[in-house]
């Protein structure tokens, strides 16, 4: 989303414009309506903590990659096409519900009207003295039966078709909301993912007292790796990465994507020595392991940083800490699991 402003002065769209474009080059980013996009609103200032995230990844170091450049894209936009998707099935099942009231109004309105033949026919019923007429009126009483009966049977039938299109239009929103959470490239969870996980944990954690820790894995020299054998092989390396995490954890941990080469593992009723135990654990299984790609088997190590929530604390200073071990873990030779209580 960018400014109103920008919309409706051309002048002003062109230089922004032409500023995205002048970013992307420099940083050697991706051209992709996602990438033009985010260099546009940091052009504009639409997006303060946007442009806050951008700074102070340049205030490190000269350019910004593209992991770096999706990494924050997921972070500050929110995924459109999913939102319209969701938008569209809102508005069918309003639809189907606004026909099933229009059934159900139907129906009441014919059981009134065979209600209202019933008292007459039980009001008359009695001053009936030939029977020429008492055969009228009994089959106009049939006829009316007949046609509540078929009223009945057609109303159960468009409740049962209504019923089987909202079952899929549900269907369907819970397949979006699924997509909507997992990372398109490995198949895990993403950060919108850990981000509700996390909540829902956080309170369990606090309910029954139990320790909540965090792995933050990074791969190491990805980069470097990207550089050298090209985005192909580096996309293998995460896929296979994230599978290999996998393969070590619980039904109830939750493995996300972090963004980038970065992977996040939250352990739920696992105490910090046992965290550390798996940690390292990881660390080794990813270390064993080989990609095939061309005639190259490739290896990656993982640095982790390994934390335990303190009771009552909020995400940030959580993530923080982890992140601050993961650190240590790179600047003291990587390859390592560190510890921060």
């Amino acid at each position: 989303m960018t400014d109103d402003h920008d919309k409706t002065n051309p002048d002003r769209s062109v230089a922004l414009g032409e500023k995205a474009l002048g970013y992307i080059k420099y940083n050697l980013t991706s051209a992709a309506p996602d990438g033009y996009e985010l260099w546009f609103n940091y052009a504009s200032g639409a997006k303060p903590e946007l442009n806050q995230s951008i700074k102070a990844l340049l205030a490190e170091q000269p350019r910004i990659t593209q992991d770096q450049l999706d990494k924050i894209y997921s972070t500050h936009f929110h995924n459109e096409p999913v939102d319209e998707r969701m938008e569209e099935i809102s508005s069918k099942v309003s639809v189907e519900l606004s026909e099933i009231m229009d059934m159900v109004g139907s129906s009441l309105s014919n059981t009134e009207n065979y209600s209202e033949s019933l008292e007459v026919f039980t009001s008359e019923l009695a001053d009936i003295k030939d029977e020429g007429s008492l055969r009228m009126m009994i089959s106009s009483m049939v006829t009316a039966t007949f046609e509540m009966a078929q009223n009945t049977k057609e109303l159960e039938s468009n409740l049962a078709r209504s019923k089987d299109q909202i079952t899929k239009l549900n269907s369907s929103i819970e397949s979006i909301r699924a997509e909507s959470m997992t990372d398109a490239l490995t198949g895990i969870a993403n950060r919108k993912k850990f981000d509700v996980t996390m909540e829902r944990e956080t309170v369990i954690t606090r309910q029954a007292s139990e320790e909540l820790c965090l792995l933050l894995c990074d791969i190491d020299f990805f980069k470097k790796f990207n550089d050298t054998h090209g985005h192909q092989a580096g996309d293998m390396v995460l896929q296979a990465v994230s599978r290999g995490i996998m393969q070590h954890t619980r039904q109830s941990d939750t493995l996300c994507r972090w963004g980038g080469e970065e992977f996040i593992l939250l352990l739920d009723n696992c105490p910090l020595d046992e965290a550390v135990k798996r940690a390292n654990i990881i660390r080794e299984a990813i270390k064993e392991q080989s990609v095939a790609f061309g005639r190259n088997q490739i290896r990656v190590t993982l640095s982790i940083g390994v934390t335990e929530q303190v009771p009552g604390e909020d995400l940030e200073p959580f993530i923080a800490r982890a992140d601050a071990a993961l650190y240590q873990a790179k600047e003291g030779g990587r390859d390592q699991v560190v510890t921060a209580r």
